[in-house]
């Protein structure tokens, strides 16, 4: 009974040692294996077998890319002036075995080495250059941390620069500013507001006095036009009037000749019409002198029967 048990014993530490040496690599990870303190390989991802007691895994390292934010450094630029800079870091682990055995602290190394290549930037740059050139600065670094931190089997993917952090006194600054730099675009853009107002109203007043001449214009023109038309149409009935009196005149004429009157009723009848154009008018009429005499004799007629 004793020995059934010390076999079943030794057969569950069998069965958890066998266990133990059986491994499996997850996706985006590698194990750094050491077998008897050196390094024997990276297994990656699937099922993997240890060798019991001889193998140990040094490290496991995750291959996804990763950020890290670091606290803002203390910098001065060019023209003196400190200013706390914090940075973001993304990178990728290339090699786990570089990654392993190239430096001991590699997220404290990155750190350092950001904030050296920082300082040796922006010493370079004057306070205006620094904070409009990030994208300049976010590239200088990235190719200096990438190429420092390829002997670590760590390549840098991208460094951001977070946060500009200028001393109190210059923000102030930069703040008024700021501040009198929107006041004078405001003023600019009321200015040009009331520029086009008052333009606007001026097209208003001019197209106004356009219209209203074009309006007297036309109606001079229909005044005129009307004042023609009156002028043609009394013509026009004077001239029928005339043509009628004549038409009657030649008619009555026509009736005298046609009746055998003699010359002397026509020239009594010149006469009545020569006493009916100076009715009422002062002109003066030359009479021819048979009427003159004719005229006379009837005069005389007229006194004789009156008598």
């Amino acid at each position: 009974m004793a020995g059934a048990i010390v076999l079943l014993i030794i057969l569950v530490l069998i069965i958890i040692l066998l266990a133990s040496c059986i491994k499996i690599v997850p996706q985006a990870q590698a194990y750094v294996v050491e077998r008897l303190g050196a390094y024997q390989g990276t297994w990656s991802v699937g099922l993997k077998l240890k060798m019991p007691f001889i193998d140990k895994i040094a490290r496991k390292v995750n291959l996804k890319e990763q950020v890290v934010d670091f606290a803002p450094q203390p910098v001065i630029t060019k023209d003196n002036v400190t200013m706390r800079i914090d940075t973001v870091v993304f990178f990728q682990i290339t090699d786990p075995k570089l990654y392993t055995y190239g430096v001991e602290n590699p997220i404290m190394a990155i750190e350092n080495l950001t904030a050296t290549t920082l300082r040796n930037i922006i010493g370079d740059l004057e306070l205006d250059q620094t904070l409009t050139s990030r994208e300049t600065i976010n590239t200088k670094m990235r190719a200096s941390l990438d190429v420092a931190t390829d002997p670590w089997g760590i390549k840098v993917t991208r460094v951001e620069l977070k946060n500009i952090i200028p001393p109190a006194a210059i923000q102030d600054a930069m703040e008024k500013q700021m501040k009198a730099e929107r006041e004078r675009r405001e003023s600019i853009l009321r200015a040009e507001g009331e520029k086009k107002s008052t333009i606007l109203v001026a097209e208003g007043k001019k197209q106004s006095a356009i219209l209203e001449a074009e309006g007297e214009k036309q109606s001079a023109i229909l005044h005129a036009e009307a004042e023609k038309e009156k002028m043609i149409r009394e013509a026009e009935g004077e001239a029928e009037a005339i043509l009628k009196v004549q038409q009657a005149a030649a008619d009555g004429i026509r009736f005298i000749k046609e009746a055998g009157a003699d010359d002397a009723v026509l020239k009594i009848k010149s006469l009545e019409a020569f006493e009916k154009a100076a009715d009422g008018k002062a002109t003066k009429i030359i009479i021819p002198s048979e009427i003159q005499g004719l005229a006379g004799m009837l005069a005389s007629a007229k006194e004789v029967l009156n008598g």
